[in-house]
């Protein structure tokens, strides 16, 4: 296991418990309502469209919220995450919906080792994934290879505009880090995970890596997808840059002043080419 691998996966597990306890995610929400979805799977259901009878696969899954929603528009989900916590509190806020959903245990990179090859009709990838892998590259070929010819990619992601802005600065949008993917990490020490909690974490480092919207669309052509969507959005579903951003009524951030000035996210939608 790599450095960064054991790094991140201590911090993640860690998380994964305070984030299922958490009011931020809501899972007892989605075990007292069994037509409730996440804030950010309701954002993505107008380019998502109809995937009623999809058998789908939620990359980095987490502790499964956005996958169960996606269970709920009708798809046959399948999870994958790296860290071993998120996936016990994934398949528990499954069980306790009544939902069937397949979660597993797996790096990214080696899904198809556990996953079965170009069995699937939606790859769904969602917020703050990629930025903790180090290979674009290495992310499309799986994409790619775990996609039926004609299957859809779906991701939607925090921009990397955004990423290279400095959060700690609450005065100006002030460009600080990488935006092109670097072979060197951004390593980060913070005892603090993005929910309310007065927990302090002990596997505070981490390693974490931008991809240029250039770089991920190369990519995803040179693996044998073709782009069909790509929507940039001023809005983001977290609080991403303290001091400067407000959260409208469907828990999306935007910035309190001029906000055309930066993309904050964007949507990507690619289809596997046949034959």
């Amino acid at each position: 296991m790599s450095d960064y691998i054991k790094l991140n996966k201590a911090n993640w597990d860690e998380r994964a418990p305070l984030h299922a306890a958490s009011t931020e995610y809501g899972t007892q929400t989605f075990i007292d309502d069994a037509y409730h979805l996440s804030d950010v799977v309701r954002f993505d259901v107008p380019l998502l469209g109809d995937i009623s009878g999809f058998r789908g696969v939620h990359l980095q899954c987490h502790i499964g919220t956005d996958t169960l929603s996606l269970a709920r528009l009708g798809a046959q989900m399948s999870g994958l995450d790296f860290s071993p916590a998120a996936i016990v509190q994934a398949r528990a806020l499954a069980e306790r919906s009544g939902a069937l959903i397949e979660y597993v245990e797996s790096e990214v990179y080696h899904a198809t080792s556990v996953l079965p090859p170009a069995s699937f009709d939606l790859v769904y990838t969602g917020i703050g994934a990629l930025c903790w892998l180090p290979s674009i590259d290495t992310w499309a070929r799986t994409v790619s290879d775990l996609l039926k010819p004609g299957g859809r990619l779906f991701i939607r992601e925090g921009h990397p505009m955004l990423w290279s802005i400095n959060e700690g600065r609450e005065d100006a949008l002030s460009v600080e880090f990488p935006y092109f993917e670097r072979e060197e990490p951004l390593v980060w020490d913070d005892e603090c995970t993005y929910v309310e909690t007065d927990v302090r974490l002990k596997a505070s480092v981490t390693h974490a890596w931008n991809h240029g919207l250039g770089e991920i669309i190369t990519a995803l052509l040179t693996h044998g997808l073709d782009i069909t969507g790509l929507v940039e959005h001023q809005s983001i579903p977290w609080n991403a840059l303290p001091g400067q951003m407000v959260c409208d009524d469907h828990g999306e951030y935007r910035l309190k002043e001029a906000p055309w000035r930066l993309p904050l996210s964007y949507t990507l939608q690619a289809v596997k080419r046949r034959g």
